[in-house]
């Protein structure tokens, strides 16, 4: 494919109907890529993405581009490309933020030249704060165990903001079982999604089931097994998702890059992947690859064999004193860790 830019139905890609009512295209394009890719490069992408097709966009206040994304959403109303409405976009409260979100959705909603949010979601669920470009060995000082008080504090604010009209669908991330049955009984208002890491080597198959039971709609980070991931976050027993054996003898029969494997696999197990690609050949055909050719359900049940539980996104950067080991953060015993 070249990198011209051609366009698709928009109506041709499939959506979820999430608990709320509303729909929500079935997969969208991340916007996280600072740590190998400019700002410029990804606003530019954000604004082909759309003149393609693309309707669903994963933003955040951390990734220190939404000023840039908000001009290319304006300059597409402007245009006539898409109404408001006809886009689905989400942001995120960063760590450093928990006590003030309403202020942060303020700023997100300057930057991205908007008056609502369609989704709003806490990243991290604690207020664990690092410096840009921290490497897996940095640590603050001041970073806390997972705190239910703390949380349930910051989601009572995100409450707070759909009471206003700021947000339309609040939104978790990065959360385990122990934590959302801390949390859920908790919440005035109901998630309507979760994020979570997800992809063919990291399935997380019990959390995505109790996500799935509990009505609220999964939305896959790093669907790729994201190769551009930041450096911090690769060590050298890392699977890599896209040259496991089955998944490339399903893609040579379907003709197609295994990225594209990926993206299916998803999508027919239910969940929206957010793949991040500046480039419009990789773009455009990760958002037509679910309205066409789908797995075969000898296929699905061959990739539901490749979990190897390989979490990418360790989060050691965000562990506390006294907490040495990254499983830390993933109540990996089933219970919450506290100290």
């Amino acid at each position: 494919m070249s990198d011209k830019i051609t366009s698709i139905d928009p109506s041709t890609v499939p959506s979820y109907t999430l608990s709320t009512g509303e729909k929500m295209p079935a997969i969208g394009m991340g916007t996280f890529g600072s740590d190998h890719f400019s700002a410029e490069d990804i606003s530019d992408a954000v604004a082909g993405a759309i003149d393609f097709g693309y309707r669903l966009f994963d933003c955040a206040s951390v990734y220190g581009n939404e000023d840039l994304i908000g001009k290319v959403f304006k300059n597409a109303f402007d245009k006539g490309t898409v109404k408001r409405e006809d886009l689905f976009i989400m942001s995120k409260v960063w760590n450093d933020q928990h006590r003030e979100v309403e202020k942060s959705i303020d700023k997100t909603l300057k930057d991205l030249q908007l008056t609502y949010l369609d989704a709003y979601f806490i990243h991290w669920p604690f207020p664990n704060y690092h410096a840009p470009f921290a490497n897996a060995d940095d640590r603050n000082p001041d970073s806390k165990p997972f705190s239910v008080d703390e949380f349930m504090d910051t989601w009572h604010q995100l409450e707070d903001a759909y009471d206003k009209g700021l947000i339309k669908n609040l939104g978790m991330s990065s959360m385990t079982i122990p934590k959302l049955e801390a949390v859920l009984p908790l919440c005035r208002i109901k998630p309507t999604l979760i994020e979570v890491e997800q992809h063919p080597a990291f399935q997380q198959p019990d959390l995505y089931q109790y996500i799935v039971d509990h009505d609220i709609q999964p939305v896959g980070f790093m669907p790729l097994g994201s190769p551009t991931r930041p450096d911090r976050d690769k060590v050298a027993e890392d699977v890599d998702d896209m040259k496991m054996p089955e998944l490339v003898a399903i893609a040579k029969a379907h003709n197609v890059h295994p990225a594209l494997i990926c993206l299916k696999w998803a999508f027919q197990r239910g969940s929206i992947p957010i793949p991040f690609s500046i480039y419009p050949a990789e773009y455009q055909s990760n958002l037509t690859s679910i309205t066409e050719d789908p797995l075969t359900d000898k296929e699905m049940k061959t990739m539901a064999t490749l979990d190897k539980n390989n979490r990418l996104v360790k989060g050691e950067v965000f562990l506390w004193p006294g907490a040495d080991d990254w499983q830390a953060l993933w109540d990996i015993d089933g219970t919450i860790t506290k100290e």
